[in-house]
């Protein structure tokens, strides 16, 4: 889609850009931590989708709107947060705490459609959207996460809502796992029995590979 000038991206491309990561898998996995690590030992930008404003409105999202219009609201957390890593990305690397991926995954998952259809809906903002240089998809047993969410301090209702809410948590695990297989950026990394410092030394490799 062409866009009018007026919504067309931040422009990088005349600036070296640095490397951007993103970390995708389900609430529990150990993205924000690994994404702690990560910033601290690239010198990184980290973000969030959603970021703020945006993030302060989720919970208001997520109880009063319809489907469509929930789509929206996190349609546009995303695109914010590709204006951040376009604007942060021209001074230093970026790591991203979800991104394209979690949009797809999570509504499809909490209004019982194919996350192909969620894929058509964001397909015409593609060209907005700054491209990872890898995305990391985080994964681990139930067993795995059932103790890590034990240990989480800041749970939220979608934390809950993964053990509660009846098949929530396999439609999510199914979901990365399709948009993972169609994702040109896509890493898989198993984090069971693995620290954040050990797998943050495994995505440097990375970063180190696009620097060679």
């Amino acid at each position: 889609m062409s866009l009018l000038p007026a919504y067309a991206p931040i422009p990088y491309d005349d600036f070296p850009r640095s490397f951007f990561g993103v970390l995708e898998g389900v609430s529990g996995v150990g993205k924000s931590t690994l994404a702690s690590v990560l910033a601290t030992r690239l010198g990184a930008t980290a973000l969030h989708t959603l970021t703020l404003p945006h993030q302060g409105w989720a919970e208001e999202a997520r109880l009063r709107l319809r489907a469509l219009p929930q789509f929206g609201f996190y349609l546009s957390g995303l695109l914010h947060t590709s204006d951040r890593a376009r604007q942060e990305l021209t001074a230093g690397p970026v790591i991203a705490d979800r991104y394209r991926s979690s949009v797809i995954a999570c509504h499809a998952a909490a209004h019982g459609v194919a996350a192909e259809d969620v894929t058509r809906l964001l397909d015409p903002f593609h060209d907005y959207l700054a491209v990872p240089d890898r995305t990391f998809y985080l994964r681990c047993s139930e067993e795995a996460l059932r103790e890590r969410m034990r240990s989480k301090q800041d749970l939220k209702q979608d934390d809950a809502d993964l053990f509660e809410v009846p098949h929530r948590l396999k439609q999510l695990l199914v979901n990365f796992e399709a948009v993972a297989a169609n994702d040109p950026t896509a890493v898989v990394l198993d984090t069971d029995g693995r620290t954040p410092d050990q797998l943050a030394d495994e995505i440097l490799k990375y970063v180190e590979g696009r620097r060679a």
